[in-house]
């Protein structure tokens, strides 16, 4: 899978913006803040209707301007298809594929891509928060319709908020809120589909970010991946994610089915011990929206303890496994790899490995401001940005 052609009308600083794009390496060089990202930023919002920098999607519209459009045709065997999304600041946005309206999370089913930024750090510095959007982002890439999964979950944590809000404010007793038993059920059901589908990805992972840190640090260290479950009385409220007793995502000999029956048990059961807890503070405490993704490098935990060139290793190489496990199972083929402004933290060690890494994939964009901070197998295909135009005589 490759992408063929951008085309951009009112996207960040662009007016207008054509650029023809060949498979394998392309590099767009050009001085910081000309328009580098965003042409990128184009591409990766194509395949998942979300910024890897911004939540608002009225940012990614030109100052000025109500509307934005992104056109970008893709290319996989002898089949294209062109995505089509209509960035509205006074009505919703639209997408469509091939000229037929399709909904925005349904994007994740025409075009794949995986995309490492500075901002990724955060992946092992920041919050639990931005290491549960990881997952869920791959794992919608991974099974689309888990984009509804987490929509309606989102939904029902909404909604019983709102209960227990109200129950609050009317000072109700515990046993006198029999609505929140049919909310507790649905967020029980959709809650467990997505704890499983996380432990299924975290396994998936494993194996390819251990290759990864070590092909790009190109030392010998340990890495460790679990999940931290609200259910198990961890996640968010258990700590700052520097305790030793995180449970492997999906480890054992059940079954798939069997330990979705476990996790839902515990789960109504976790919900019953915090019932008091979650009316005192009108929030729902027990979920995977509660849970974290422990990061662990040589025994201890990555957040807190390690360097910052370790970190910045360890989330590329999350990004990198996460383009291998799509790679492996995606019938479309390899995602397209982009790589915005990635060489310039890495010494030239580093910058080696890492073009012997991303290689074999069929398309990988990269961004730098300077041209020499990059393999020169890597830059081939120079496209020229400065001050929203481009220029392919870079």
């Amino acid at each position: 899978m490759h992408v063929t052609h951008l085309s951009l009308a009112d996207f960040r600083n662009y007016v207008r913006a054509d650029v023809e794009l060949a498979p394998g390496a392309v590099l767009f060089v050009g001085r910081n803040g000309q328009g580098k990202t965003n042409l990128v930023e184009a591409i990766a919002y194509a395949g998942s209707a979300a910024s890897h920098r911004v939540s608002s999607d009225h940012a990614l519209i030109r100052f000025g301007a109500e509307t934005g459009i992104v056109r970008v045709r893709i290319q996989h065997a002898d089949r294209a298809v062109v995505i089509e999304i209509e960035l509205n600041r006074a009505s919703p946005n639209r997408a469509q594929a091939n000229g037929s309206s399709v909904r925005m999370r349904d994007l994740p089913r025409y075009f794949a891509s995986v995309i490492f930024a500075p901002e990724d750090l955060s992946l092992v510095r920041g919050d639990p928060g931005v290491r549960r959007s990881f997952l869920d982002t791959l794992v919608v890439q991974r099974t689309p319709r888990f984009a509804g999964v987490i929509s309606d979950f989102e939904r029902v944590v909404r909604q019983r908020n709102s209960l227990l809000k109200s129950a609050r404010a009317s000072r109700l007793p515990v046993d006198a809120l029999t609505t929140l038993d049919v909310w507790d059920e649905r967020l029980v059901s959709l809650g467990t589909e997505l704890i499983m589908a996380r432990a299924d990805l975290v396994d998936a992972l494993r194996p390819h970010v251990a290759r990864a840190y070590g092909a790009v640090a190109g030392d010998d260290h340990l890495t460790r991946m679990t999940m931290r479950l609200s259910v198990d009385g961890e996640g968010d409220d258990a700590g700052d994610g520097d305790r030793d007793d995180a449970r492997p995502a999906a480890e054992g000999v059940e079954t798939a089915g069997e330990e979705a029956g476990r996790i839902a048990a515990r789960f109504r059961a976790r919900l019953a011990e915090l019932r008091r807890a979650e009316l005192d503070r009108a929030v729902t405490l027990v979920g995977p929206h509660r849970d974290d993704l422990v990061l662990e490098l040589n025994g201890l935990p990555a957040r807190g303890y390690a360097s910052h060139g370790e970190s910045w290793s360890y989330a590329l190489a999350l990004k990198l496994a996460s383009a291998e496990v799509l790679r492996a199972e995606s019938v479309a083929g390899d995602p397209v790899l982009i790589l915005d402004d990635v060489f310039a933290e890495l010494d030239e060690g580093r910058r080696e490995r890492l073009a012997d890494a991303v290689g074999g994939f069929e398309q990988v964009l990269i961004t730098a401001a300077v041209g020499a901070d990059v393999p020169e197998r890597l830059a081939a295909t120079r496209i020229g940005i400065a001050a929203g135009t481009i220029s392919e005589d870079a």
